[in-house]
């Protein structure tokens, strides 16, 4: 009988003298849905799963698909190679100041709502960039395209944790192998479009992408629930662009600028006023944009210091394999490009199993094993190929070691901080996506200042991949200090 509907009941009694009919009426109560637990999985988990990746797919390969058109994008919209740079600068410049805002703008007002805006932004800024006509207005469309892919990560690694409950431990893990796919699709697909259509068609492509994932994300993910309340921090906010914005134009700057011109001094003293001021306001406010516990609490400041380091290592390791084989062996450019799919295939080998292994292995071990790998891999490449094989196999095994150790120590690098603060998964992912691009940004400008004054760049850019992995060798006694979570959070 339909729930909320009312019927007769009838009864029958017998006594002594008669037999007697009674009825009355009842109501059967509606039926109540069930309520899932906190920490119960949700039943189309793996559904949104897919849905949330394929953002994370569609940002990831964006930042490497541009780069196969600045050839074309300069012959015909009569572009300085500079300005055709900044397309791929701009964009990771925009992430880095959208990662910690997007993060903390999911907790406040849902994460759907960042996540499914941010799909709105990203697709529709796609098709505006692949109409233009003018470099400085492609530029412009990609830092607003940058605002849509930043706010990816930190909301779907933030939804990805609300629906898998209990299991988010792994499933988060699982999640840090689809940024490297992008990697080896980004410069794949970049060739094909390329080929067989126009520079255009690199980010037009995005935009039915775009359109399904946006309805799909509406009708699938949950609301879910606002893990922050209270008014918003307006002077953190503020204070977290001032800081970020110059200091990472200075550093930008420094890759083709002296590091005594007031073009990188000057933003670098406001961004350094303005850090002043956010920690200060960070510890006194009532509710700040950022707490100070994210930044450098207990467990918190050593991972955000390891993210930076690990950045500027592994992404200035990605933007300079494939310069450093043409440059210093001669390879072929579409070969050199292939070394850092070998990257991304031991990355993308391993990832998975040592998310799996987490809860057994804790995250301190899966670092330290990983950081070391990473190390033999870039020592690798730096001495060059011996016993007389070819070095585009020497190169790509040197390169595919390193992925292998990447991938080891990501799932326990992006575990460990969250593991401390399970509810601020979003503005904790933020927080690690702006330091390991900081990192990386600083590594890649530096290197490329250095490059620039060298007499021999082949020879240099070996000598930098020591440094790399000196970094990362300095960087191992931190280990200690990292949250060692066993089992599930």
């Amino acid at each position: 009988m339909p729930a909320g509907k009312q019927c007769t009941v009838v009864g029958v009694t017998v006594d002594q003298h008669a037999v007697r009919i009674v009825g009355r009426a009842v109501t059967v109560p509606r039926a109540v849905p069930p309520v899932r637990a906190p920490d119960e999985p949700a039943p189309r988990r793996w559904l949104i799963f897919a849905i949330v990746s394929l953002a994370l797919l569609m940002a990831s390969v964006d930042q490497t698909i541009v780069a196969t058109a600045l050839p074309t994008l300069q012959r015909d919209l009569n572009a300085q190679v500079n300005w055709s740079s900044w397309t791929i600068t701009i964009y990771a410049l925009g992430q880095i100041l959208v990662m910690p805002l997007a993060g903390r703008f999911g907790d406040q007002f849902g994460r759907k709502r960042i996540f499914v805006g941010a799909a709105v932004l990203f697709t529709a800024a796609s098709l505006c960039c692949g109409l233009v006509n003018d470099i400085y207005l492609l530029v412009a469309l990609r830092a607003v395209q940058a605002i849509g892919g930043g706010a990816f990560m930190p909301s779907a690694t933030g939804i990805v944790a609300e629906q898998f409950g209990r299991n988010r431990d792994r499933a988060l893990g699982l999640f840090a192998s689809v940024f490297p796919i992008g990697g080896i699709l980004g410069p794949v697909l970049g060739g094909i479009v390329l080929t067989y259509w126009s520079w255009r068609g690199i980010f037009l492509v995005n935009v039915p992408i775009g359109i399904l994932l946006i309805i799909s994300a509406s009708l699938v993910i949950p609301a879910g629930e606002r893990r922050v309340q209270g008014r918003l921090d307006g002077l953190g906010i503020m204070l977290v662009g001032t800081t970020l914005l110059p200091a990472m134009y200075g550093v930008a700057y420094l890759g083709s600028g002296s590091p005594l011109s007031p073009a990188f001094v000057g933003p670098e003293l406001v961004a350094a006023a303005s850090l002043v001021l956010f920690v200060r306001h960070a510890r006194r406010a009532p509710a700040p944009f950022i707490p100070a516990r994210l930044l450098v609490g207990r467990g918190f400041g050593v991972m955000n210091l390891l993210n930076f380091l690990y950045g500027a290592a592994a992404l200035g390791f990605s933007a300079l394999v494939p310069l450093y084989a043409e440059q210093r062996f001669g390879i072929a450019s579409l070969a050199a490009g292939t070394l850092l799919t070998a990257r991304a295939v031991g990355m993308i080998s391993t990832a998975a199993l040592a998310a799996l292994m987490l809860r057994r292995t804790g995250h301190r071990w899966p670092m330290l094993i990983g950081y070391v790998i990473v190390i033999v891999g870039m020592l690798g490449l730096a001495s060059g190929p011996a016993g007389g094989v070819s070095p585009y196999l020497w190169l790509a095994a040197a390169a595919a070691v390193s992925g292998v150790g990447m991938g080891t120590a990501t799932p326990a690098s992006n575990n460990a901080s969250m593991s401390l603060a399970p509810d601020h998964a979003a503005a904790i992912a933020g927080l690690r996506g702006m330091f390991r691009q900081t990192g990386g940004i600083t590594a890649i400008s530096v290197t490329s200042a250095f490059l620039a004054r060298s007499t021999d760049p082949g020879l240099a850019q070996a000598w930098v991949f020591v440094v790399f992995a000196a970094v990362l060798a300095a960087a191992l006694p931190l280990i200690r200090w990292v949250p060692d979570q066993h089992g599930g959070w």
